[in-house]
Order: structure tokens, then sequence, then C-alpha cells
């Protein structure tokens, strides 16, 4: 088994997701006291949130460039970037790195794939929903990614920043995330990319008529998966 070298931290609470589900796999894998062999670097996301505000992505990069540094030097055998939004920077951090990056958008792109979708709309921080460097890691395997409009944009971006991050889990803002899902159905979504690592702590399969692509449990069976490669 590899050694997965987590970085962490952005939030925190989905940090702790990402360690459960990549635990319980290796645990359901191969039973016993088995747990996965990791090491997490886990940043202080007040000055990663600073750098996404202020548009400051090179110094976002540098420091998880150096945490995937410390990873490696510590024994990792490659890297899982434990939210979706920090994927911006992943160039940044290979520079810094002799081993692999796996990346979320394209363990999605691959369970999307494998459930034969070829439509989906995506929810994440408002970087995530308006950039591109996201939503063409997706569309590069020929898949149309929907996002709401920007008011809802914006909704979604607050929920994230001062509810989920802050361990805050509110029934009415599970509503909001409802009919925004509804909307994005109509506009022909058949499946919902969850591409923030907090909205699945929130919104659950029950809250949508079509399937709902968890990026941290897609993304942390990957790893597991990665980590039992010959």
């Amino acid at each position: 088994m590899k050694t997965i070298g987590l970085i962490g931290g952005m939030s925190w609470e989905s940090s702790v997701e990402y360690y459960r589900v990549i635990n319980e796999e290796v645990k359901n894998r191969l039973g016993g006291l088995h747990s996965a062999k990791s090491i997490m670097y886990s940043v202080d996301f007040e000055e990663i949130e600073r750098c996404q505000s202020e548009g400051n992505w090179a110094k976002a990069g540098e420091i998880l460039g150096d945490a995937a540094h410390s990873l490696e030097k510590a024994g990792a055998e490659f890297i899982v970037i434990c939210t979706n939004t920090m994927h911006k920077v992943v160039e940044d951090v290979e520079r810094k790195i002799e081993i692999p990056i796996l990346h979320i958008a394209d363990a999605t792109a691959k369970k999307i794939l494998k459930a034969g979708i070829k439509t989906v709309a995506l929810l994440g921080t408002k970087y995530t929903m308006e950039q591109d460097f996201y939503k063409s890691r997706i569309a590069a395997s020929d898949i149309q990614v929907l996002v709401p409009n920007e008011e809802e944009r914006e909704v979604i971006n607050k929920i994230i920043f001062q509810e989920l991050c802050l361990g805050k889990i509110e029934p009415s803002s599970r509503d909001i995330f409802r009919r925004i899902i509804m909307g994005l159905i109509a506009q022909g979504a058949e499946g919902i990319i969850l591409g923030c690592t907090e909205i699945g702590l929130l919104v659950k399969p029950e809250d949508s008529e079509v399937k709902l692509f968890d990026t941290v449990v897609i993304h942390a069976v990957e790893a597991v998966e990665a980590a039992f490669e010959k």
C-alpha cells in the first residue's frame, strides 16, 4: 500500500471526511484492523482564503507547494489536495515536487462518464463555478457543464464560507440548495457535482432528483485506488 499525502485544512471539516472515507475504504477492502498509510499537512485556511479573496493565487500556490514538498520529504508517494477550488494552483504545486498529484476533477469526470451522464451542473465556490480551471477539466471528457446564475452563485459562495466552512449546517440553506438544484435539473442537468468539499456536509442524495457526485467521496476513494496500484 502506498502512502497518501493529504493537503488538508481547507476547511478542516471536509478534511475530516477525507480521512474517514479513506480509512473506511481501506478497512472495507482489507478487513481486520487495517487503515490507510497517510500523512496530512493541514494549512491555516484563514491564510488561504485571504489569498483567494485578494486574487493572490501565486501566494496560495506557494503555500500548497511547500506543503506538498514537506509531504514528499516525509514519505508520501502521491498527493491529494483536499479541496476543489485550490486545484486552480495545481501546476504551481506540481513544480515543487517529483511525485504525482491525484486531480479531483479527473476523478470526478471518470465517475460521471461511468454513470453514462453527459450533462452535469457544478456547485462550488464562486471561483470554481466561474473560472475555467475546473470546468475545462470536466469538459475535456466531453461532458457539458452547467452552473447556477450569478445571484445563485453568490448565495452558494456565502453559504460555503459563512456557514459550512465554520461547521454550521442550516436547514434553510439546504432548502436554498434544493431550489437551485431543481432549477438546474430543469435546464437539463442529469447529475450534480458537489464541487466544494463542504457541500456534501449539507446536501444529501435525498435532496436531489438526479445523481449527486460528492467530490470528497469520489476523490478519497480514488486515492485508495491509487494507493493499491502497483
